[in-house]
């Protein structure tokens, strides 16, 4: 794989692990500040929660599947 094909994976696993960080903190935040009174929040910021944390897996497993290829392949 060309280096830049691998450095554009590495910037796009970066990025969804931002991602998948900022929608844990909001469920952290949710959890720590609002409960019990904004309960209803709970479903929408728990389901981006754990499609961000989705997104974050399937770009970590293709840049390491791309990164353990052997250079010009």
């Amino acid at each position: 794989m060309a280096e830049d094909d691998l450095k554009a994976l590495r910037k796009q696993a970066m990025r969804t692990k931002r991602i998948a960080s900022e929608w844990a903190s909001k469920l952290h935040d949710l959890v720590e500040d609002e409960l019990p009174a904004a309960y209803e929040k709970i479903p929408e910021i728990a389901q981006c929660t754990y499609d961000a944390c989705k997104e974050w897996e399937i770009a970590e497993k293709r840049f390491q599947a791309a990164q353990s290829q052997p250079t010009g392949v």
